[in-house]
């Protein structure tokens, strides 16, 4: 397994503040806590006990971090020796797989959990008090901790901006050391395809031409090997990946490699959509999604269905749609648009796969249990109101304040706003269902993500400076402790030197000077 450099500059680290803490240096902050006398000696005496052999992976996860970094030569034993790292498994009450305990002394560190994700869970909670020590004596915590939402996303356009797989795998990192459990890849949209499709090689050599800045950049996609690659990366930190394939709309790219399946579009957006009025529409796509779903084992596929209005003017003089709406009834252009993604739909069920989608299509009937509401337009809570009165779970991704390219800052003039407001570290941190659901409701959300557009996020810096530190924000937020913002402050402070370290061009809330605005 590779051990990405971020895990190893948590070693690196000089300790910020030696003063005792009222609550433990970890982000998010856990669900309970105590603070216990002594602290434990990490060295080379330290062994990496388990019980069971399903925590291999885990095991041996934490002891190449502390080898690379500390040249440690901690052996994974099979029974606990007088100094130990224990990565027990043990029933734990409820079916939170992620949940996990935590006891610290003198003599030894014990991990307990029910499950793989909670045992890796707990591991990064230890790597966060590791990385604020001064020096291998870490301060000892007793933590008992689980996530109040099994959804904690994050979500990465790649269609307007290319950034290439090492920075997907760094994003990775940065999303399992926050507890953050959801890729969700936005991989095709109007400026570029990016995933190789084999049965429609054009998609990626056509499609894959250029981005939101220049649209002649050459073409810039995943091979299906890289794919895999990173999809099994992900999973060896209990992350999961799910592919946005974005229909009828933002169909642009896919309409360059393969005209003969557009539904054209409008004058301000030409060629946007798919052709619902083109029976081998619906074959073409399909075939797209039965390799697509090879490639990702979430059995989950987001379809898109935003903003198909638009550029569906089109629609209005094709003749292959006038016919499809006399054939089955179809009154108007939405009705039109949901008999197409109804069949859709359809194809990803025979997939065992469920389908997500934006709120627009809390409009349409489909099977709840199979269905997921991204609820995205925070100036429309009446259009979650509906997913909710339909049963349809959801993700809550509003604009303000999870739309990270939207400014951080009132000083920056790069980036979104809504009405003059933007979505800071505050509002990011403060963010709670309670505010848009109702009591009886908040069991069908199933958590929160970012999403990071890229129209105006194209250099590597300028993705960083979005992302951090507005993703310790949703982390916490997502895990369900963001109930004291000024403490929180006070252990992001803790990751200033963490980010420095690694190179990042962050904005820093305590420091607004330090790393000007990108451009780009």
């Amino acid at each position: 397994m590779k051990i990405n450099v971020l895990f190893l500059l948590l070693f690196s680290l000089a300790a910020q503040s030696l003063r005792a803490q009222a609550t433990p240096p970890i982000i998010p902050l856990p669900g309970s806590y105590q603070e216990v006398t002594g602290s434990f000696l990490l060295d080379s005496k330290t062994t990496v006990y388990i019980n069971d052999p399903s925590f291999s992976d885990e095991a041996l996860f934490l002891q190449k971090i502390l080898f690379d970094m500390k040249r440690l030569p901690l052996s994974i034993q099979s029974q606990p020796g007088s100094r130990s790292i224990s990565l027990l498994k043990e029933n734990r009450a409820g079916n939170n797989k992620e949940g996990y305990s935590l006891k610290m002394s003198p003599k030894g560190v014990t991990l307990s959990a029910g499950d793989k994700e909670g045992i890796f869970r707990g591991i990064t909670s230890l790597l966060h008090l590791i990385s604020a020590s001064e020096d291998n004596s870490i301060s000892c915590w007793n933590i008992e901790d689980a996530p109040r939402y099994e959804w904690r996303g994050f979500m990465l356009d790649e269609s307007r901006h290319f950034f290439g797989k090492e920075k997907v795998k760094q994003l990775l990192d940065w999303m399992a050391f926050y507890k953050l459990n959801r890729f969700h890849w936005h991989l095709t949209d109007e400026p570029g395809w990016r995933i190789e499709i084999k049965k429609y090689p054009l998609l990626g050599y056509i499609g894959g031409i250029g981005n939101h800045s220049d649209s002649d950049a050459a073409p810039q996609f995943y091979t299906q090997e890289e794919i895999r690659e990173i999809v099994q990366y992900a999973a060896e930190r209990k992350i999961v990946v799910i592919p946005e394939i974005d229909m009828p709309g933002h169909a642009r790219a896919a309409n360059r490699a393969y005209p003969q399946f557009s539904g054209g579009g409008s004058e301000r957006y030409p060629e946007f959509t798919f052709d619902p009025g083109n029976e081998g529409t619906y074959q073409y796509l399909t075939d797209i999604l039965k390799e697509v779903n090879v490639l990702f084992p979430s059995e989950m596929i987001h379809l898109g269905g935003d903003e198909v209005h638009f550029g569906n003017e089109a629609w209005n003089h094709n003749e292959g749609i006038k016919t499809l709406m006399a054939k089955h009834n179809l009154k108007d252009l939405p009705q039109v648009e949901k008999y197409f993604m109804v069949r859709m739909a359809d194809s990803l069920f025979a997939m065992n796969n469920k389908i997500l989608a934006w709120d627009e299509m809390a409009d349409i009937s489909l099977p709840s249990e199979k269905t997921l509401i991204f609820w995205w337009r925070h100036d429309q809570p009446a259009q979650l109101e509906k997913a909710l009165e339909k049963d349809y779970k959801v993700v809550l991704c509003p604009r303000i304040p999870y739309y990270f390219d939207f400014v951080q800052d009132s000083t920056h003039a790069v980036g979104r706003r809504w009405s003059g407001d933007f979505a800071d570290l505050k509002k990011a941190y403060s963010f709670t269902p309670e505010k848009w659901v109702k009591g009886g409701r908040l069991e069908q959300v199933v958590g929160m993500q970012a999403n990071l557009w890229t129209e105006v996020i194209a250099t590597p810096a300028r993705f960083e400076f979005m992302t951090f530190p507005r993703i310790t924000a949703l982390s916490e937020a997502a895990w369900g402790q963001n109930n004291d913002y000024d403490d929180y402050l006070e252990r992001l402070k803790l990751q200033i030197p963490l980010y420095e370290k690694g190179d990042l061009y962050f904005f820093n809330p305590f420091n607004v000077s330090q790393t000007p605005e990108p451009k780009r």
